[in-house]
């Protein structure tokens, strides 16, 4: 019987991601060779000549989407809708809570960016960057279990150190939502993009994303760059996903819905005052 190629059938979702990609191929191998390019210099992608490393990332993406039974965990749709943001600013500052299918993706969709993964699973990490070595991950443990996420809402309100006034994460040991654990280079680095994938968010033990998305949040507050942080929260049809989405990235931030992936702009706390929301 022949198979059906609609978004949600995995070969078609494959298909599209080998051509969401080799795209990205096409525009890096065509402003490459078209020095005259007004892109070149500062323009949507910025790739000029002898960036060999972003053009061997695309292709190694092709031919493993293209061979590979393997796809990413989102729709095409949902993937557009970040794809659309990467078009549109240009290399950017990628953070990816979360390591799997879809990272050698992400990163080779971010040529000439910086492009960050955050996963939990040590091994899993080990995994994954033995088959792609470019890829850029850290190990992250976190401290939280699903099962707190109301309990820690009611901590945030109490905690002086959880509140908007002072959102810090580097050293903040009080707040049981600021990811204190984190790599001196997610601090150091003005996040343009933030996907919220990860962690784990469907039995009771795992560490949910109550943390992920709070320090997303707060990353974007202290932005110091002129422009707004795209935050991006994946499977929003749960409800601790939504709750936090809404008590931290705010609906008047709120920008689109696609599938189960949320998208959010949220301007530097110097334009709009010092509370979440």
């Amino acid at each position: 019987m022949q198979k059906s190629l609609k978004p949600e059938n995995p070969l078609f979702l494959g298909l599209a991601v080998v051509g969401l990609i080799g795209g990205a191929l096409l525009v890096a191998s065509f402003l490459r060779t078209n020095t005259s390019s007004p892109l070149i210099c500062g323009g949507a992608w910025g790739i000029g000549g002898g960036d060999n490393n972003s053009t061997s990332l695309l292709l190694e993406a092709v031919v493993h989407y293209a061979t590979s039974r393997v796809t990413p965990q989102q729709s095409i749709g949902e993937i557009t809708v970040s794809l659309d943001v990467l078009r549109s600013i240009g290399p950017s500052n990628f953070l990816v809570f979360g390591l799997g299918h879809d990272s050698l993706m992400w990163a080779a969709i971010n040529p000439r960016g910086k492009t960050l993964f955050l996963e939990e699973d040590p091994k899993w990490v080990q995994t994954v960057l033995k088959d792609a070595p470019a890829l850029h991950a850290n190990t992250v443990r976190y401290r939280n279990q699903l099962s707190q996420a109301d309990h820690l809402l009611h901590h945030f309100r109490a905690e002086p150190d959880c509140s908007a006034e002072l959102s810090f994460l580097r050293g903040n040991d009080k707040c049981r939502l600021a990811l204190n654990m984190l790599s001196d280079e997610v601090y150091d680095t003005e996040w343009d993009m933030i996907m919220v994938d990860a962690p784990r968010g469907y039995f009771a033990e795992a560490p949910g994303r109550m943390a992920a998305i709070y320090s997303a949040a707060v990353m974007a507050k202290n932005r110091k760059k002129s422009g707004v942080t795209h935050i991006f929260v994946h499977d929003m049809d749960r409800r601790v996903e939504k709750m936090y989405a809404e008590a931290f990235l705010c609906k008047k931030h709120f920008v689109k819905a696609v599938g189960r992936l949320w998208h959010f702009e949220i301007p530097p706390a110097a334009n709009v005052g010092r509370n979440f929301c």
